[in-house]
């Protein structure tokens, strides 16, 4: 059988890591130039495995098999050449009491942190180990097309000769991301009957201050997950917490949102977290991607271009511009970034729920709501829309372009869920 899989990030790692290659021919296409480079930014961003049924996705395959779970830790930490750095979970009734009764909700999980540095000794063992298997790799290859038929026609730019090229395959499996909602975009216009729901995205910002500020919370939780319903009724969340960690931009085909991480073997003295503000639409909208799409164009135009926004919260608090920074600074490259205005980019509603949030948080962490903390704007996650796997024989979507998945554990299970079920028929 000849199979294609589009996207090298964890789902394809978990397809990649239980597919026979003697039987089959597999090729894989990713659009970047490298296995440092793959799309897919979540396998090459830090690195926190979750284990929860709590996060991660809907996949019931998933969310209660502890034993697959395990599985994909240790491959992790095994590729990777280290041993993850595992958050603590003791003696919290305390801080879970304090959470409860200012309007938050703490989710817990086991996580291991393995590092962004390490991911790309992962990459590296990864990609050896496959090509070792006989699978077959195709950088600078940008996926535009599909067409589905008796074969499955791939219709793809070579960016190197800049040549459009179409193959044949017997089956493909779409492994592309959140990022890569475009092709997604393009496969649903065609075939809307594989779209089984398609109304949310997260727009908010990524937050900064002094290690010491949240020092208890990051011993005690390390990646600490609350969720706060905000008096208009938006579910407020935070995502990736990052001790000691590093704000990152990253890079879309047309715009660039923020992000961050942590390094194993190198440490900032500020704290950096996600505080995203969950938008739910209605029919007749159908395009909440292209809403967040919007969102982060138009903080990069006020940029000035290919740069994001900067800003303390005192500044966004008080609806004005930021022009200076004082007792807290920044760990993005001033390059990246300008002292701007983030009221001016999100919609008001968006902003009451993130000064809520900061706010009920600081009675929590006292020092969260200082004036001089950063906010960056913006950060966007995209949910992929839920997709049926059940309506083609010879196409599937793993991972989170599935809109089933959302981390890198149950996307890389997904990955090998539907790899086994290849191998049993």
């Amino acid at each position: 059988m000849r199979i294609a899989i589009i996207g090298f990030g964890a789902a394809a790692v978990g397809f990649l890591k239980e597919v026979d290659s003697n039987k089959h021919e597999v090729i894989v296409y990713e659009m970047n130039k490298d296995i440092f480079s793959s799309s897919i930014s979540g396998i090459r961003a830090d690195g926190k495995l979750f284990v929860s049924s709590e996060m991660g996705g809907d996949l019931e395959e998933i969310l209660f098999d502890k034993q697959l779970q395990k599985e994909i830790v240790d491959y992790y930490s095994e590729l990777s050449e280290t041993e993850p750095e595992i958050g603590t979970r003791e003696n919290l009734e305390e801080l879970q009491k304090k959470f409860f009764i200012n309007g938050f909700k703490l989710v817990e999980s086991e996580f291991f942190h393995i590092g962004t540095d390490k991911l790309k000794i992962f990459l590296k063992n990864a990609h050896e180990e496959f090509v070792r298997k006989g699978v077959h790799f195709k950088f600078n290859s940008l996926v535009k097309d599909i067409e589905i038929n008796e074969k499955v026609i791939v219709e793809y730019i070579d960016r190197e000769i800049r040549e459009e090229i179409k193959e044949e395959f017997d089956r493909v499996y779409i492994a592309v991301g959140r990022s890569g909602f475009k092709l997604i975009d393009t496969l649903t216009k065609k075939y809307p009957d594989i779209i089984l729901s398609n109304t949310k995205v997260d727009l908010g910002v990524r937050f900064e201050l002094p290690d010491i500020v949240v020092k208890e919370l990051n011993e005690a939780l390390y990646e600490f997950k609350v969720k706060f319903k905000s008096s208009n009724g938006q579910l407020v969340r935070t995502f990736c917490n990052n001790p000691s960690g590093y704000v990152v931009t990253e890079k879309y085909s047309d715009f660039i949102t923020v992000n961050g991480h942590a390094i194993h073997d190198q440490k900032s003295t500020n704290t950096n977290f996600a505080i995203l503000v969950t938008h739910s639409f209605t029919k007749p909208f159908n395009d909440p991607n292209g809403y967040g799409s919007y969102i982060a164009k138009l903080s990069n135009i006020l940029a000035g271009g290919n740069k994001v926004i900067l800003q303390t919260y005192g500044d966004f608090k008080k609806g004005k511009r930021t022009k200076k920074l004082w007792k807290v600074f920044p760990t993005l490259s001033s390059e990246e970034y300008v002292l701007g205005d983030l009221n001016l980019v999100f919609p008001s509603k968006t902003s009451v729920s993130l000064i809520e949030f900061i706010d009920n948080l600081n009675k929590i962490i006292p020092g969260v709501a200082d004036e001089e903390n950063l906010l960056y704007g913006v950060e966007v996650k995209f949910y992929g829309k839920k997709l049926d796997n059940n309506l083609f024989e010879n196409l599937k979507f793993i991972g989170d372009c599935s809109g089933q998945t959302r981390s890198i554990v149950h996307a890389t299970a997904h990955g090998i869920i539907e790899a086994r079920k290849l191998i049993e028929n």
